[in-house]
């Protein structure tokens, strides 16, 4: 049980860990938690600041994604996916179940990697190991079928696409794309990838 600081208790203080590590639950309880911190492998990770790139990549993604996406499925932002009780990561993009969202017990925080079809991760310097090789593995191992991984390349952005090998619960590198992201899964996608430079 947390009980809620009173004025002036300093920010390392709310991050500090139980010994145990944290839980999923605690990013919906913890009182002044900033936007978007996430919980990977039971501990809190605070994002740091936004680059344009990020921001932009995602605004050319997300719709990109909606102008293809099957009614069923919805194109989301920024929210979290349940791993498990100590995996609560939150990827830059999401495809996920319309009716997960239709589901009562839905807690409009977080959706189960059951609903989820696609996770994005548009990597920033701060977040190269999560995004290359941790966030990866844990959506992998939950049974996500896509996941998409964008880098700032020399030349403009570069998406680079895996699919999941249901057999080995691992990722399979199904492409690399550089100024044009044309896919068949998880349903048809083409996408302009040079946009960002006209935003």
């Amino acid at each position: 049980m947390y009980a809620r600081p009173g004025p002036g208790v300093p920010a390392p203080e709310l991050l500090r860990p139980p010994v145990e590590g944290h839980t999923s639950e605690d990013l919906d309880r913890l009182p002044g938690l900033p936007s978007h911190t996430e919980l990977i492998d039971g501990g809190l990770v605070v994002p740091a600041l936004q680059t344009a790139f990020h921001a932009l990549m995602g605004d050319v993604l997300v719709a990109g994604l909606r102008r293809t996406v099957p009614e069923a499925l919805k194109v989301r932002r920024e929210m979290t996916v349940t791993l498990g009780p100590r995996q609560r990561p939150e990827p830059d993009v999401l495809v996920v179940e319309a009716s997960a969202e239709a589901d009562p017990g839905w807690s409009e925080t977080t959706y189960p990697p059951e609903a989820v079809h696609l996770v994005v991760e548009v990597v920033s310097t701060e977040s190269e190991e999560r995004d290359r090789k941790r966030k990866p593995l844990l959506y992998a191992e939950a049974g996500i079928a896509h996941f998409w991984r964008v880098e700032k390349g020399d030349g403009g952005p570069v998406v680079y696409t895996y699919e999941i090998d249901p057999a080995t619960r691992a990722y399979f590198l199904t492409g690399i794309h550089h100024s044009h992201l044309a896919a068949s899964a998880p349903f048809p996608v083409d996408i302009d990838l040079t946009e960002v430079d006209r935003l």
